[in-house]
């Protein structure tokens, strides 16, 4: 069963994503369009930024067993166990803020939603684009990440080419995994604005 992988040494913080999954989430699945909408379409999908001003696209992992399905007191997240993502019912979300509390990765978050029903605040998290996926379409935050740093792929091929890229760093010798030459130098130079700035 194919999933999200995410790659964080490859984001580069543009937050595509970010948009790609406010436009999915939207009544109007278009970018101009969505600006427009009430409430506005909002991401489920959030770029951290670290030390060193490298981007982390954080995003539900739909853990299993998923702390926040537990914690539900009202029975709102259930998991679908043919794509095994946990998902949010709006309309009997109580806005408690349990699975929030739960979650490990800080990914739910409150607001209105366009999928909500109209003028209530409700947990809102990643979905894995399961209505894309229904339509055979992979997640959009996915489509619009052009860097590799979020992969829709089976879990086993990712560990294997994770293990693969960090045999081949072990065998060169090298101190950190290959990347291509843009990355290394971008990343070079947001550690070169850090320390110039201190």
């Amino acid at each position: 069963m194919k999933e999200v992988v995410v790659q964080p040494e490859r984001c580069v913080g543009c937050m595509q994503c970010m948009a790609a999954c406010a436009v999915a989430h939207s009544r109007s699945k278009s970018l101009f369009p969505a600006t427009l909408e009430t409430p506005r379409p909002r991401p489920r999908v959030h770029v951290g930024v670290g030390l060193y001003q490298e981007g982390f696209p954080n995003r539900c992992r739909h853990c299993d067993p998923a702390p926040c399905l537990f914690a539900c007191l009202p029975g709102a997240i259930s998991r679908r166990a043919e794509t095994n993502t946990v998902l949010i019912d709006p309309s009997r979300c109580i806005n408690c803020a349990s699975c929030a509390m739960a979650c490990p990765f800080g990914v739910i978050r409150y607001h209105e939603d366009p999928l909500a029903p109209p003028g209530k605040s409700v947990a809102v998290k990643c979905d894995n684009c399961s209505e894309r996926q229904q339509a055979g379409l992979i997640p959009a935050c996915v489509e619009v990440c052009k860097t590799g740093a979020l992969r829709f792929e089976e879990k086993s091929a990712a560990l294997k080419r994770k293990t693969d890229e960090v045999a081949r760093t072990v065998s060169a010798g090298a101190a950190q995994v290959e990347l291509s030459p843009g990355f290394t130098l971008l990343n070079a130079i947001k550690r070169q604005q850090i320390e110039i700035a201190r």
